[in-house]
C-alpha cells in the first residue's frame, strides 16, 4: 500500500540536464511540475522529456510554460539555472513564491543561496549538492549516465521538518537524499570534484600543463577539451587532480568546516566508474557558452586568500580559465 503522500506544484527554473531530470523523476512519482522554457519550449510542449538512464529509459510530459506567471505560485521551486543566468532570478522567480514557497537551488559553487537571499527571506531558501553524471544530448532529451545522490541543506540554519520532507520526496521519487546540518560544508565537499575536474576537462593539455608547471603565458592556448578519464589515465595530471583537491579541502578547513582529506580518493574512485564523462562546464566551453567562472572557481579563490591559504594550483587553473574565456570573447564565440 502506497504510503501517505502530499502532492506538491514544483517549477523547475533552468530545466537543462539536471532540472529536467529531477523534475521529471519528481513529475513521474505524482507531484504537479512545471518547466520554465526558453529555447526548448517549443520542443518540450509538444513531446515532452526524453530521459536515457543507466536506471531505465523513461518519458515525462511536464506543464510547460515560457512565462513564469503562467505557473504561478509553487510550493517548490527548483533552480537548475546556470549561476551565468543568476541575473534572472529576480525576473523569473518572483510569480513563482509566497511566504510558503521553499527555493531550492541546485546549482554549482558558492554564493547562489546568498544571492537569493538578497531577494527573498533567508528562511525560505534551501541549497541542494548534485552527486550525478548526466548532460543534455538535445532538446527534450537527457542521458544519465550515473549516479544522482543530492545532499539537501538549509541556508544559514540547522535542517528544518521541511527539509526532511522534501528530501523524503526526492527518495521517493527515486531520487538518493541525504540531509545535511550545514550546507557551507556540503558546498565545499562538491567542490572537491567540481575544481579539477571541471576546470582542468575546460583547460585542456595545454593549460593543464601550465597548472601542473604554475607557468602561465599570454600566449594564445588552445583547448581540447579533458574527459574525467583522459585525466585520470595520465599520472602526472592525476597527481594535479589530487594537487588541486587537497587545495580545496585545505581552504575548507581553514574556515573552519572540518571537511575529511580522504574524501579526495573516495572522489577520484566515484569518477572511475563514469568512464569518458565530459563535465557540464566542458560542455558549455564547447558550444560556446559562458563559464561558471566566478561560482565554481574564483569565489573560492577568494575564500582561500581572505583566509591566508596558498593555493598554487587553483590559482594557476583560474589564470587559464579566465585566459581562455578572453580568448572566445576575442573570436567572438561568446
Amino acid at each position: 500500500m502506497r504510503p501517505f503522500f502530499v502532492v506538491m506544484k514544483i517549477g523547475v527554473v533552468g530545466c537543462g540536464a539536471l532540472g529536467s531530470f529531477y523534475g521529471s523523476k519528481l513529475g513521474v512519482d505524482g507531484h504537479e511540475v512545471h518547466f520554465l522554457l526558453r529555447s526548448d519550449y517549443n520542443f518540450v510542449k509538444r513531446r515532452g522529456v526524453h530521459i536515457e538512464s543507466s536506471d531505465g529509459n523513461f518519458h515525462f510530459r511536464p506543464r510547460a510554460a515560457s512565462r513564469a506567471a503562467e505557473i504561478g505560485r509553487c510550493d517548490l521551486v527548483i533552480i537548475g539555472l546556470k549561476t551565468t543566468a543568476n541575473h534572472r532570478f529576480a525576473q523569473d522567480l518572483p510569480p513563482l513564491v509566497d511566504c510558503n514557497t521553499a527555493i531550492l537551488t541546485l546549482q554549482n559553487g558558492l554564493g547562489n543561496e546568498t544571492a537569493l537571499a538578497k531577494i527573498f527571506p533567508h528562511e525560505q531558501i534551501m541549497g541542494g549538492l548534485c552527486f550525478v553524471c548526466l548532460n543534455r544530448t538535445k532538446p527534450g532529451h537527457v542521458h544519465h549516465l550515473a549516479h544522482g545522490r543530492i545532499v539537501l541543506g538549509e541556508y544559514k540554519r540547522w535542517p528544518e521538518p521541511r527539509t526532511h520532507d522534501i528530501g523524503t520526496a526526492l527518495k521517493h521519487a527515486g531520487i538518493p537524499c541525504t540531509v545535511t546540518d550545514n550546507l557551507e560544508r556540503a558546498h565545499w565537499e562538491k567542490l572537491i570534484w567540481n575544481i579539477p575536474f571541471n576546470g582542468l576537462g575546460v583547460a585542456g593539455v595545454a593549460g593543464v600543463e601550465a597548472c601542473r608547471t604554475g607557468i602561465v603565458s599570454g600566449s594564445p592556448l588552445t583547448s581540447s577539451c579533458l574527459s574525467t578519464d583522459i585525466l585520470l589515465s595520465n599520472p602526472d595530471w592525476l597527481q594535479l587532480v589530487r594537487d588541486v583537491m587537497r587545495e580545496v579541502i585545505e581552504i575548507a578547513n581553514a574556515l573552519g568546516l572540518k571537511v575529511r582529506p580522504e574524501l579526495a580518493e573516495k572522489n577520484i574512485a566515484s569518477t572511475r566508474v563514469m568512464g569518458d564523462y565530459r563535465a557540464s562546464t566542458l560542455v558549455d566551453f564547447e558550444r560556446g557558452q559562458l563559464l561558471e567562472l566566478q561560482s565554481l572557481f574564483l569565489e573560492p579563490l577568494r575564500h582561500a586568500r581572505q583566509a591566508g591559504v596558498d593555493t598554487p594550483c587553483l590559482t594557476a587553473l583560474c589564470s587559464v580559465l579566465e585566459h581562455l574565456q578572453k580568448e572566445q570573447q576575442a573570436h567572438g564565440k561568446l
